[in-house]
Protein backbone atom coordinates (compact mmCIF):
# COMPACT_ATOMS: atom_id res chain seq x y z
CA UNK A 1 0.00 0.00 0.00
CA UNK A 2 1.19 3.30 -0.94
CA UNK A 3 0.11 7.17 0.11
CA UNK A 4 1.74 10.50 -1.22
CA UNK A 5 4.21 12.51 -0.09
CA UNK A 6 2.74 15.97 -0.85
CA UNK A 7 -0.55 17.31 -2.60
CA UNK A 8 -0.84 17.89 -6.08
CA UNK A 9 -3.02 19.87 -8.38
CA UNK A 10 -4.87 19.70 -12.01
CA UNK A 11 -7.03 21.31 -13.52
CA UNK A 12 -9.54 20.49 -16.44
CA UNK A 13 -12.05 22.52 -18.67
CA UNK A 14 -14.56 20.69 -20.26
CA UNK A 15 -17.48 22.61 -21.52
CA UNK A 16 -17.09 25.51 -20.19
CA UNK A 17 -17.39 23.69 -16.76
CA UNK A 18 -13.88 24.12 -14.71
CA UNK A 19 -13.11 20.95 -12.51
CA UNK A 20 -9.97 21.93 -9.85
CA UNK A 21 -8.53 18.62 -8.69
CA UNK A 22 -6.49 17.98 -5.85
CA UNK A 23 -4.90 14.46 -4.21
CA UNK A 24 -2.88 14.84 -0.92
CA UNK A 25 -1.88 12.98 1.86
CA UNK A 26 -4.29 13.19 5.03
CA UNK A 27 -3.87 11.37 8.15
CA UNK A 28 -7.46 10.34 8.78
CA UNK A 29 -11.10 11.34 7.95
CA UNK A 30 -11.21 14.26 11.06
CA UNK A 31 -8.70 15.69 8.75
CA UNK A 32 -9.99 15.33 5.37
CA UNK A 33 -13.11 17.30 6.64
CA UNK A 34 -10.97 19.98 7.20
CA UNK A 35 -9.72 20.21 3.96
CA UNK A 36 -12.99 20.08 2.23
CA UNK A 37 -14.29 22.92 4.56
CA UNK A 38 -11.00 24.87 3.84
CA UNK A 39 -12.02 24.67 -0.08
CA UNK A 40 -15.34 25.50 0.24
CA UNK A 41 -14.27 29.11 2.11
CA UNK A 42 -12.07 29.51 -0.54
CA UNK A 43 -14.44 28.79 -3.56
CA UNK A 44 -17.55 30.32 -2.57
CA UNK A 45 -18.53 30.42 -6.27
CA UNK A 46 -18.01 26.73 -6.56
CA UNK A 47 -21.06 24.94 -7.47
CA UNK A 48 -19.57 21.70 -5.75
CA UNK A 49 -16.75 20.40 -4.08
CA UNK A 50 -16.86 16.51 -4.72
CA UNK A 51 -14.56 14.61 -2.41
CA UNK A 52 -13.04 11.16 -1.46
CA UNK A 53 -11.53 9.83 1.13
CA UNK A 54 -9.21 6.05 1.07
CA UNK A 55 -8.32 5.56 4.38
CA UNK A 56 -8.61 1.91 5.69
CA UNK A 57 -11.79 2.13 7.73
CA UNK A 58 -12.28 5.86 7.48
CA UNK A 59 -12.75 5.51 3.82
CA UNK A 60 -15.87 7.99 2.15
CA UNK A 61 -17.31 9.66 -0.42
CA UNK A 62 -19.46 12.70 -1.41
CA UNK A 63 -20.95 13.72 -4.31
CA UNK A 64 -21.81 17.46 -2.97
CA UNK A 65 -25.55 17.85 -4.80
CA UNK A 66 -23.91 16.17 -8.22
CA UNK A 67 -26.19 13.41 -9.62
CA UNK A 68 -25.99 10.25 -7.32
CA UNK A 69 -22.75 8.42 -7.78
CA UNK A 70 -21.18 10.63 -10.76
CA UNK A 71 -18.49 12.20 -8.33
CA UNK A 72 -17.30 10.88 -5.10
CA UNK A 73 -17.40 7.24 -5.59
CA UNK A 74 -15.69 7.35 -9.38
CA UNK A 75 -13.00 9.01 -7.58
CA UNK A 76 -12.82 6.94 -4.74
CA UNK A 77 -12.10 4.11 -7.32
CA UNK A 78 -9.29 5.88 -9.07
CA UNK A 79 -7.35 5.83 -5.64
CA UNK A 80 -8.09 2.47 -4.76
CA UNK A 81 -7.54 1.21 -8.35
CA UNK A 82 -3.82 2.93 -7.62
CA UNK A 83 -3.71 1.39 -4.17
CA UNK A 84 -3.31 4.46 -2.35
CA UNK A 85 -4.07 4.83 1.26
CA UNK A 86 -4.26 7.52 3.54
CA UNK A 87 -5.22 10.05 0.52
CA UNK A 88 -7.79 12.73 -0.21
CA UNK A 89 -8.98 13.74 -3.46
CA UNK A 90 -10.83 16.41 -3.76
CA UNK A 91 -13.17 18.36 -7.28
CA UNK A 92 -13.93 21.70 -7.40
CA UNK A 93 -16.58 22.32 -9.83
CA UNK A 94 -17.30 25.87 -11.63
CA UNK A 95 -20.49 25.19 -13.71
CA UNK A 96 -20.38 26.56 -16.90
CA UNK A 97 -24.23 26.61 -18.13
CA UNK A 98 -23.16 23.22 -20.07
CA UNK A 99 -24.71 20.08 -18.69
CA UNK A 100 -22.34 16.83 -18.91
CA UNK A 101 -24.88 14.41 -18.30
CA UNK A 102 -24.13 11.13 -15.68
CA UNK A 103 -21.45 9.52 -18.09
CA UNK A 104 -19.52 13.09 -18.84
CA UNK A 105 -19.75 13.42 -15.17
CA UNK A 106 -18.14 10.29 -14.14
CA UNK A 107 -15.35 11.31 -16.90
CA UNK A 108 -14.75 14.46 -15.83
CA UNK A 109 -14.45 13.61 -12.16
CA UNK A 110 -11.90 10.49 -12.65
CA UNK A 111 -10.26 12.43 -15.22
CA UNK A 112 -9.34 15.27 -12.69
CA UNK A 113 -8.14 12.75 -10.05
CA UNK A 114 -6.37 11.31 -12.35
CA UNK A 115 -4.48 13.90 -14.14
CA UNK A 116 -3.45 15.17 -10.60
CA UNK A 117 -2.03 11.47 -9.75
CA UNK A 118 0.43 11.52 -12.89
CA UNK A 119 2.32 14.24 -11.56
CA UNK A 120 1.93 12.53 -7.74
CA UNK A 121 5.33 10.95 -5.62
CA UNK A 122 4.06 7.43 -4.19
CA UNK A 123 5.66 6.51 -0.92
CA UNK A 124 5.66 3.37 1.01
CA UNK A 125 3.00 2.96 3.94
CA UNK A 126 4.43 3.00 6.71
CA UNK A 127 2.77 2.30 10.49
CA UNK A 128 2.92 5.46 13.15
CA UNK A 129 4.63 4.51 16.20
CA UNK A 130 3.57 6.35 19.44
CA UNK A 131 6.66 6.61 21.79
CA UNK A 132 7.61 7.63 25.32
CA UNK A 133 10.49 9.10 26.10
CA UNK A 134 11.95 10.31 29.69
CA UNK A 135 14.36 13.12 29.86
CA UNK A 136 16.52 15.25 32.46
CA UNK A 137 15.30 19.07 32.69
CA UNK A 138 17.94 20.08 31.31
CA UNK A 139 17.30 17.91 28.27
CA UNK A 140 14.15 19.29 27.24
CA UNK A 141 14.78 22.07 24.85
CA UNK A 142 17.49 19.50 23.29
CA UNK A 143 15.03 16.94 22.75
CA UNK A 144 12.19 19.33 21.40
CA UNK A 145 14.76 20.56 18.54
CA UNK A 146 15.49 17.00 17.74
CA UNK A 147 12.33 15.95 17.57
CA UNK A 148 11.56 18.82 15.27
CA UNK A 149 14.60 18.52 13.34
CA UNK A 150 14.14 14.73 12.43
CA UNK A 151 10.08 15.00 11.71
CA UNK A 152 9.04 13.49 14.76
CA UNK A 153 5.58 14.58 16.06
CA UNK A 154 5.32 15.84 19.84
CA UNK A 155 1.95 14.73 21.10
CA UNK A 156 2.36 15.43 24.66
CA UNK A 157 4.75 16.68 27.53
CA UNK A 158 4.39 16.18 31.26
CA UNK A 159 6.66 17.39 34.16
CA UNK A 160 7.29 15.81 36.99
CA UNK A 161 10.67 14.35 38.47
CA UNK A 162 11.59 14.61 35.00
CA UNK A 163 10.33 15.60 31.40
CA UNK A 164 7.86 12.99 30.08
CA UNK A 165 7.15 13.35 25.76
CA UNK A 166 4.73 11.57 24.19
CA UNK A 167 6.45 11.26 20.77
CA UNK A 168 4.94 9.74 17.12
CA UNK A 169 7.07 8.56 14.50
CA UNK A 170 7.03 6.57 11.20
CA UNK A 171 7.86 2.74 12.14
CA UNK A 172 11.11 2.77 9.83
CA UNK A 173 12.68 5.75 11.42
CA UNK A 174 12.47 4.89 14.71
CA UNK A 175 14.88 2.42 15.66
CA UNK A 176 17.95 5.00 13.95
CA UNK A 177 16.70 7.90 15.74
CA UNK A 178 16.63 6.86 19.12
CA UNK A 179 20.11 5.29 18.63
CA UNK A 180 20.99 8.54 17.60
CA UNK A 181 19.01 10.34 20.59
CA UNK A 182 20.55 7.99 22.80
CA UNK A 183 24.36 8.45 21.71
CA UNK A 184 23.94 12.24 21.72
CA UNK A 185 22.20 12.08 25.40
CA UNK A 186 24.97 9.92 26.79
CA UNK A 187 22.27 7.51 27.86
CA UNK A 188 20.30 9.63 29.93
CA UNK A 189 16.97 8.80 28.33
CA UNK A 190 14.54 6.21 29.00
CA UNK A 191 11.99 4.96 26.44
CA UNK A 192 8.74 3.31 26.68
CA UNK A 193 5.42 2.36 25.32
CA UNK A 194 2.46 4.79 25.35
CA UNK A 195 1.83 2.87 28.90
CA UNK A 196 5.24 3.06 30.43
CA UNK A 197 8.91 3.05 30.25
CA UNK A 198 10.48 -0.23 29.23
CA UNK A 199 12.86 -1.37 31.29
CA UNK A 200 16.69 -1.50 29.97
Amino acid sequence: MQTLRAPVRSELLIRKSRFLGCVQPVADRPAALLVVERLRAEHPGAAHVCWALHAGGQSAANDDGEPGGTAGRPMLEVLRRQGLDGVLATVVRYFGGVKLGAGGLVRAYTDAVAKALLDAQKVPMQRELRWMCWAPYDLEDWLRRQARAHGVTLLSVRHGDDVCFELASGENSLQDLRAQLDAAAGGRLRWGATGGPVKR
